[in-house]
């Protein structure tokens, strides 16, 4: 979330850059699905800036934000760093695997009975969705998505999830003080980062390769 709509557009597409040259380098297939993280968050935040110049309300900018912050990206992150991760790591992986799916399962379900509603409030936009179990949800929610990256077993990853989680920390204070909304300065970040992921991972003789043709 950006402070404008014009800011979140902005954003949205230079974060989408970076998505889009993050899989143009990325040599391994099990990288893809997390070599494109920056390309959906991309997409989200251009999603945003309708919602802003829409001025809230339920409409289809609405629900597509919605769908992407909640239980899409809560089951992205997990399996996209499972598909990466060296073995060694990925039975503790299935921890915030595990989290994941059930935190999707219940957003969708919540997503599919209720409405969701986005409000402007100054430099913000607050998005109300009734959830029963709030509290187990977020959890969940923190577990899937940060958990995953802490137990990638990969340094960059993991300075990622540090990140992901201060900017998470900081983006809800200044949000409930409806000051402004900084998360896209924070995605930006990420999205830098993980691009130094993808050029820094080694193809390893055994790993599936990207190819272009045949």
């Amino acid at each position: 979330m950006c402070w404008s709509a014009t800011a979140d557009l902005v954003a949205g597409c230079g974060i989408a850059a970076v998505g889009v040259a993050c899989v143009a380098r990325t040599r391994r297939a099990g990288d893809l699905p997390l070599a494109a993280l920056p390309l959906l968050l991309g997409v989200h935040q251009v999603v945003e800036s309708v919602v802003w110049r829409s001025g809230g309300g339920t409409g289809p900018a609405t629900a597509a934000w919605a769908v992407i912050a909640f239980p899409l990206l809560a089951l992205w992150v997990p399996v996209g760093v499972l598909c990466a991760a060296p073995p060694h790591a990925r039975r503790r992986l299935l921890i915030p695997l595990a989290a994941g799916l059930g935190t999707a399962a219940a957003l969708s379900y919540n997503l599919a009975t209720h409405s969701v509603t986005a409000d402007i409030r100054g430099h913000t936009v607050g998005y109300v969705l009734g959830l029963s179990q709030a509290e187990l949800i977020l959890v969940g929610y923190l577990l899937a998505t940060v958990g995953a990256l802490l137990l990638s077993g990969d340094r960059l990853l993991l300075l990622m999830g540090g990140l992901v989680a201060v900017g998470a920390a900081i983006c809800w204070v200044v949000w409930e003080l409806e000051f402004v909304s900084t998360w896209c300065a924070f995605a930006a970040v990420c999205s830098v980062v993980l691009y130094g992921w993808v050029r820094g991972r080694v193809v390893s003789p055994r790993a599936p390769r990207v190819s272009a043709g045949s």
